[in-house]
């Protein structure tokens, strides 16, 4: 597992700040139309005071974001609630900054001329409905001037409580929008959290099922060897261990997980029944057909081995007569199609089931390789002996 994966899921910034500023472009919109479709006084001029409200609000809502990204990973009803404490001060504020910037507006309304006997009926900035009545004759100056005053400080606060709740409605919408995107982000992470432990588990599957060949060639060429010995045949007990020695050499060099080209494989197979060579120098008799074309596809490192061991121990082992054990390789349709095949005595003789530890082995690592993309069928060959069919997807290696 990387590092970065025990990390939080963040939302990137860059989609943060897209959601802030298309929120409040669409209430910038909105305010718009309406202002359009009901009042067109001072069009220009409100929608001036308007964008900057909204910079405003886009700033204000940036800053609730970074107290709320400090509790991205606590449980949704936190989230919820920290929503709610956090926006509130800052819809009071943004109704603060609207009455601000709307203020001298809205004197300039108030100053316009109107005729004092008749009822006025008018729209603040922030859209109320205001009912101007004509002055009582009865009051005196003061009287006037303190009732007026009283008035206007009624008519503030309402227009500052209808102001804060309307953007604390539009934050906490804007706080549920993120807290979505905060979801969608962590549920991404965790389905990549998920791929790369499947991927670690099927890497340590094939790495488990590859090993499983080495122990098995091991102690059969270990057998070998004792025999060799045994019969006072030093000369060839001495070239199967420089045999062995090679191709453990080249064998473990590479990643047990890892694909190689066909023509490695089938190098390999050649340096193994080189090995075998010298248990039945007069019985073993290789043959190798792979066509120039295909040296260069993919297969699974030493996937071959089982095969070529199976047909050593079952087919020349058994029999005194030369055997000859061949290794082909061709393209069908898209696939390609391995061979492993020999002319000794086949299942009668050999007692070959087709479903032994090494062709069990084979079969557990293409399904854990290519699922139902590949697969192994191993059985009596047409011209008797046996053969053992593997089919792959035909892909190239990168050398």
């Amino acid at each position: 597992m990387e590092e970065s994966d025990s990390r939080p899921s963040r939302v990137p910034t860059r989609a943060v700040l897209i959601s802030i500023a298309g929120i409040w472009l669409c209430y910038l919109g909105l305010i718009t139309l309406r202002s359009l479709l009901l009042d067109r006084a001072y069009f220009l001029e409100m929608l001036g005071l308007r964008t900057l409200v909204t910079l405003a609000g886009m700033t204000v809502t940036a800053l609730a974001w970074l107290i709320l990204r400090l509790f991205d990973n606590a449980r949704i009803g936190l989230r919820m609630g920290i929503a709610l404490v956090v926006m509130l001060p800052a819809a009071l504020g943004l109704a603060m900054i609207n009455r601000q910037v709307f203020s001298g507006l809205d004197q300039k309304i108030l100053q316009e001329k109107r005729n004092p006997t008749e009822v006025q009926i008018r729209h603040d900035t922030a859209g109320n409905v205001l009912v101007d009545i004509p002055d009582p004759p009865a009051l005196t100056p003061d009287q006037l001037a303190a009732l007026q005053k009283k008035f206007a400080e009624q008519a503030l606060w309402r227009q500052l409580t209808d102001i804060a709740i309307g953007r604390y409605f539009l934050l906490l919408a804007w706080a549920a929008l993120y807290f979505a995107m905060v979801t969608a982000e962590q549920a991404r992470a965790a389905e990549r959290r998920e791929g790369e432990y499947k991927r670690a588990a099927k890497a340590a599957e094939l790495r488990s099922l590859r090993y499983q060949v080495n122990p098995h060639f091991l102690f059969n060429t270990l057998n070998s060897l004792s025999s060799l010995v045994m019969t006072g045949r030093g000369q060839a007990a001495e070239k199967m261990i420089q045999a062995l020695s090679s191709f453990y050499r080249r064998s473990l060099a590479e990643d047990p997980t890892s694909d190689v080209a066909l023509d490695q494989e089938v190098a390999l197979q050649r340096a193994y029944l080189e090995i075998e060579s010298a248990r039945f120098p007069d019985r073993l008799v290789t043959r190798f057909d792979i066509p120039a074309a295909l040296e260069t596809a993919t297969v699974p490192g030493m996937i071959l081995q089982p095969l070529v061991e199976n047909a050593v121990k079952y087919a020349v082992a058994p029999t005194r007569k030369p055997v000859t054990v061949t290794i082909a390789a061709r393209e069908d349709e898209g696939a390609l199609i391995v061979e492993v095949s020999d002319n000794g005595p086949g299942a009668a003789k050999g007692g070959k089931s087709g479903f032994g530890i090494g062709l069990a082995n084979v079969r557990d690592r293409l399904e854990a390789r290519y699922g139902a993309q590949a697969s192994l069928t191993a059985g009596p060959a047409p011209d008797g002996g046996w053969q053992a069919l593997l089919r792959l997807p035909l892909e190239r290696h990168d050398r």
